[in-house]
């Protein structure tokens, strides 16, 4: 009978807590507005890069829309080619109008093999009105060293708009003097990455973050475990970077453990901060924005923040901790007496949903975030564009 007893009242207790618990779980899962992703699409593995390749060259073939005015160096670029060709001519009667002078410039990628195409892009370096209809000559593409011959690039060009011109009346689409060519450009020569001999790999983040950089060597950590030497597998070196020791079993297939880590999910931690852009009136903010008790006058409007503090309790015989929250009320004034009072919250967008309410401009609320930011309430940062 005792025991029956004692079972009854431990029933009660646990359907007690659970029922108390479950505004608890609801605040805590709203908490998680950072979306879980994968691993490579916030990081990259070091050693793995494109780099860039640039040329000069000539596109012929344009309509009397080159580079005219007789510049020195179409000029010169023209009398040098046809010299290659056999062809001796003076540069003093040489005429440009059909041709411009161009930078070209491409991204070899990482693991660019001798034979595979890549785009290039086409600009005028000259006076040159329009490169429509024009055909990009043969043009060795060169590393940083000015040196080295990575690709050769050749083909027509395509500006993706148009230029015309008749009678002193003129109509244009897109920048005419900037074109493409896809698959314009033929790799000669590929960089060597000795990806597949490494025994650790190290991942880099887009943007370095200390909790990031340890969330992620937690997750791959939960995969892998620990190595021969029985250390962690991955270990966060500094906010950017996280190296990560390939297991025995897969060092002959890296690429394949790569593949698995990328393929992990992690909840990456963002830095509180409020964009603005005064010229188009955006504001763009992230939900970790956090504000302090402030008052703001600005016009006919004012706009009260206040904060309390109240303590959240985990349920029973949960391994919760007991934790210190902030609970903030809004009310925003018109001069006619309009007055709005917001649910109990802590983010900032409710003070922008405040303003909305009594016909603040977008201008003025950036101005009103500034003055906030200027005055030491706003824990975020603020960034203008």
């Amino acid at each position: 009978m005792y025991i029956k007893r004692t079972f009854i009242i431990l029933a009660i207790t646990l359907s007690f807590s659970l029922i108390l618990s479950l505004p608890l779980l609801a605040q805590e899962d709203n908490t998680f507005q950072d979306p879980m992703v994968r691993i490579k699409d916030i990081t990259r593995v070091q050693g793995v890069r494109s780099n860039q390749l640039s040329g000069y060259g000539l596109v012929v073939g344009l309509n009397g829309t080159g580079d005219g005015g007789g510049s020195a160096a179409t000029v010169r670029s023209i009398a040098n080619m046809l010299q290659n060709f056999g062809v001796n001519v003076n540069p003093s009667q040489v005429e440009s109008e059909n041709i411009a002078a161009v930078m070209v410039t491409a991204e070899l990628p990482p693991f660019g093999r001798v034979g595979d195409r890549i785009d290039i892009n086409v600009a005028s370096i000259g006076d040159a009105d329009s490169l429509q209809g024009g055909t990009l000559l043969m043009t060795p593409l060169l590393g940083p060293n000015q040196q080295q011959v990575y690709a050769l690039a050749q083909g027509p060009v395509s500006i993706g708009g148009f230029n015309t011109e008749q009678g002193g009346s003129s109509v244009r689409k897109n920048h005419a003097t900037v074109g493409q060519v896809p698959d314009g450009a033929t790799i000669e020569e590929g960089v060597e990455t000795d990806f597949s001999d490494q025994q650790q790999v190290t991942f880099l983040l887009d943007e370095p973050d200390f909790a990031t950089a340890q969330r992620i060597a937690d997750v791959i950590n939960q995969r892998y475990g620990y190595d021969s030497e029985g250390n962690n597998a991955a270990q966060a070196v500094d906010p950017g970077r996280i190296k990560v020791s390939v297991p025995d079993r897969m060092e002959d297939r890296l690429v394949s453990f790569v593949a698995q880590v990328n393929r992990l999910s992690v909840r990456p931690d963002k830095k509180a901060k409020v964009v603005v852009n005064e010229r188009t009136g955006t504001i763009v903010m992230g939900h970790n924005v956090r504000i302090s008790t402030v008052s703001v006058a600005h016009g006919n409007l004012t706009v009260t923040i206040s904060s309390e503090e109240e303590v959240s309790q985990p349920p029973p015989f949960s391994e919760g901790e007991t934790e210190t929250t902030e609970e903030t009320e809004i009310e925003a004034e018109e001069e006619e007496n309009r007055l709005i009072v917001l649910p109990k919250g802590s983010s900032i967008s409710d003070v922008v949903k405040a303003l909305n309410g009594v016909g603040a401009t977008p201008r003025d609320t950036i101005a009103i975030l500034q003055a906030i930011k200027a005055q030491g309430a706003l824990h975020a940062k603020l960034e203008t564009m």
